[in-house]
């Protein structure tokens, strides 16, 4: 099966697409470093990215590959962002669980929670997904889901398969703990999680986070669908509940919630197709820019500093370049710093200085909104401590 076509500012000027992908991607390895291997993007990342989509430091940095982590250290701003070897260990522990019996568990409580009008999963097709290098892997993927389509009823689980979305113009692959195609034909997403499900529910946090990452999956298999269609005929569906699988209380039973992730679908498409395209980054960046971690750390500034960053308090949970960024915030006296809400609320004013003077009187129309609220704000301060004075 073919990759997903990914679209280049060269395929206006007659280059072929082959051509231009291959320049594509040697620019985004100039950009890593010689002989730096490039971090995949995953879901989790694409999730991150996309709740920032203004920011061209982080979509320049990920589409690149390059390892943010590595990249923070040696900048001098280490990031405590990721999860702990513990957590890693048990949650592939609990995920070999679930899946056990070739899945059978899984698929019974796919059944119980989302199709209870089917067949209960007697049995199922597991498939070998085995294949050479990501690309070898979507092409056997997608071979795997034409097979289970094109004869339904029966029950086929896909163990961790591969799945290419297109992001900004270049590919990023995606590993989906599970996908499930019921005897209708239909596409279920799973995910499994390490942390627990107390009484039936779950950290609202973390569950919001597991449906943003459903939701990048849903959207690459939209793509899939799209392409395995017939032509003139409806593509295969696609379900938006997806199915979350967490330990049960405190214990290590699977317990299971279906989640409709509707919501964070449209948002995820919307802002991943406002993303700037890699490409049109890179043309800014001045020659010779490298992201590699080996570079002095005066050199990397430079570079990292070279490409806009659009940071938010939010960035600390989901950016491994958070601190950083926010230093570098606090230093400009950039409003960004506290919070979205804040700026939204500040119109035109960009820096704290700029706030601080409006309130003041001494710069800002007295006609912006921002600017009245602010003045009258300040008054009231004013009155509030004179009277506590008094």
């Amino acid at each position: 099966m073919p990759l997903p076509r990914t679209r280049g500012t060269a395929l206006r000027t007659g280059v072929s697409p082959a051509r231009a992908q291959s320049r594509a991607w040697g620019r985004l390895a100039e950009l890593r470093g010689p002989d730096v291997p490039a971090k995949a993007l995953d879901a989790r990342a694409l999730a991150a990215l996309a709740a920032n989509p203004g920011c061209a430091r982080r979509a320049i940095l990920d589409g690149a590959g390059v390892n943010k982590t590595a990249l923070a250290s040696a900048l001098g701003s280490p990031s405590a962002f990721g999860q702990s070897q513990f957590a890693l260990t048990r949650g592939n522990a609990f995920e070999a669980k679930v899946k056990a019996d070739g899945g059978a568990e899984l698929l019974r409580l796919v059944h119980e929670m989302l199709d209870r009008s089917a067949e209960p999963p007697s049995h199922a097709r597991v498939p070998d997904l085995t294949a050479s290098g990501p690309q070898g892997r979507t092409a056997r993927t997608e071979l795997e889901l034409r097979e289970a389509t094109a004869h339904p009823g029966a029950w086929t689980l896909l163990d961790h398969p591969m799945l290419a979305l297109d992001v900004a113009g270049s590919p990023a692959f995606l590993e989906p703990d599970a996908v499930v195609v019921h005897p209708d034909g239909g596409w279920t997403v799973v995910e499994i999680k390490s942390f627990p499900l107390l009484d039936g529910s779950a950290d609202p946090a973390k569950v919001g986070a597991a449906a943003r990452q459903a939701a990048v999956y849903v959207l690459a298999l939209e793509e899939v669908a799209a392409r395995l269609a017939p032509e003139g005929a409806p593509a295969p569906r696609v379900r938006h509940r997806v199915l979350l699988v967490c330990p049960r209380d405190f214990s290590n039973l699977p317990a299971a919630s279906a989640v409709d992730i509707r919501k964070q679908r449209a948002v995820t498409a919307r802002q991943l197709a406002r993303l700037t395209r890699i490409e049109d980054i890179a043309d800014t960046l001045p020659e010779g820019t490298c992201f590699s971690p080996e570079l002095p750390v005066e050199e990397l500034t430079v570079a990292v500093e070279s490409v806009p960053a659009t940071y938010a308090p939010e960035c600390l949970s989901a950016c491994e370049l958070a601190f950083h960024c926010r230093a570098r915030s606090r230093e400009d006296g950039a409003v960004t710093a506290l919070g979205r809400p804040v700026r939204a609320e500040l119109g035109g004013l960009t820096t704290v200085e700029e706030v601080l003077a409006a309130a003041r009187g001494e710069a800002g129309d007295p006609g912006d909104p921002a600017v009245a609220a602010l003045r009258r704000a300040a008054a009231l301060r004013a009155e509030a401590l004179e009277a506590a004075c008094r």
